[in-house]
């Protein structure tokens, strides 16, 4: 099970939720500076039904998956997504991860918020400027990372 950090619970959290949104803004920084993508504005932002090899991504619009996704590579490979407004995901939607790839490998900057539709399957580490929302029965094998707030509406999040 993951932690859940508030600045009103008793001690030590309000300086573990100091700490770890220290650490959260870092690594956003780290994921939103890198330069060079390998691929820019991918479909326009309409990513469903792709397979997405190794690499770093680039948006400057919203990015939408409104079927699934494959991600595919190997088992040290590295996916990096830079998304300047929200991403969304539609109900019902699923990431499959193949040939190895890994969730803790998969970074998702995103500026705008994040949505993850009713009974979808998300893989991967959010890092969201806003705020993020896992609809009813959605599942996730990642970690969230919001500066605003996270929402969870019977939602499973397992860490990778």
């Amino acid at each position: 099970m993951g932690e859940a950090f508030a600045a009103d619970y008793a001690v030590p959290t309000p300086s573990n939720l100091t700490t770890a949104v220290g650490n959260m803004q870092t690594a956003y920084t780290d994921a939103a500076g890198r330069p060079t993508p390998n691929f820019l504005n991918l479909d326009s932002g309409d990513i469903g039904g792709l397979t997405l090899a190794p690499g770093l991504y680039k948006w400057t619009s919203a990015v939408t998956m409104p079927s699934g996704v494959t991600i595919s590579g190997g088992a040290n490979d590295v996916w990096i997504f830079q998304t300047s407004g929200n991403l969304s995901m539609s109900s019902a939607t699923i990431i499959t991860l193949s040939g190895g790839a890994q969730a803790k490998n998969i970074f998702w900057q995103v500026a705008g918020q994040v949505d993850i539709g009713t009974g979808a399957h998300f893989e991967g580490i959010i890092l969201c400027e806003t705020q993020v929302t896992l609809e009813t029965s959605a599942t996730m094998n990642g970690r969230i990372l919001a500066q605003t707030m996270v929402a969870l509406q019977k939602a499973t999040v397992t860490e990778p």
